[in-house]
């Protein structure tokens, strides 16, 4: 049931997207059109104090107009290793430098048409070094108890599937 690639082509691209065009075998030996979304991967952070809080931004995302609260996350840059993205991401986008990060959980959400590739790690201690560097991340930054996660999902507060999946992940991982 696998799938052939004979031919790749890109459509457009940017730093941080390409559309590719593909003309693909499927497992019948049917040949079919296929557009795929390749995207940078994203590093994510799930900080946990001892108090088991999580550390989340409360941001407004242009695209869907719509508020929500997420984990610190960003692109993982050419050259770098997806833990130090998330190290460097949580201390820009929220003034806290991670102690030592594990892997909590990998994704790839939308497999059938995206690339993307979420790596997400887990920091149960971080120093505050001062206030973000990134100031266009969010509106503001908060520790939100790990028990009152549940109910901010299903209020749709929480919708970011990067986010989504590393709460998740976080409780299943016992919080």
């Amino acid at each position: 049931m696998k799938w052939r690639v004979h031919q790749e082509r890109t459509v457009f691209q940017t730093p941080w997207i390409t559309l590719a065009f593909l003309a693909v075998e499927q497992p019948d030996g049917q040949r079919a059109e296929y557009h795929v979304v390749r995207l940078r991967n994203v590093a994510i952070t799930a900080l946990l104090d001892e108090s088991r809080r999580v550390l989340m931004l409360w941001r407004h995302r242009f695209v869907t107009d719509t508020w929500g609260w997420e984990l610190p996350m960003g692109l993982v840059e050419d050259g770098e290793e997806p833990v130090d993205a998330a190290a460097r991401e949580l201390e820009e986008e929220t003034g806290w430098r991670p102690g030592p990060l594990r892997p909590l959980i990998y994704a790839q959400p939308a497999n059938g048409i995206t690339d993307a590739q979420h790596f997400v790690f887990r920091a149960d201690s971080a120093t505050f070094t001062g206030p973000p560097t990134e100031l266009n991340e969010s509106d503001r930054i908060e520790w939100i108890p790990l028990d009152e996660i549940g109910e901010l999902i299903r209020q749709r507060k929480i919708v970011s599937s990067a986010t989504l999946v590393g709460v998740m992940a976080l409780l299943l991982d016992g919080g």
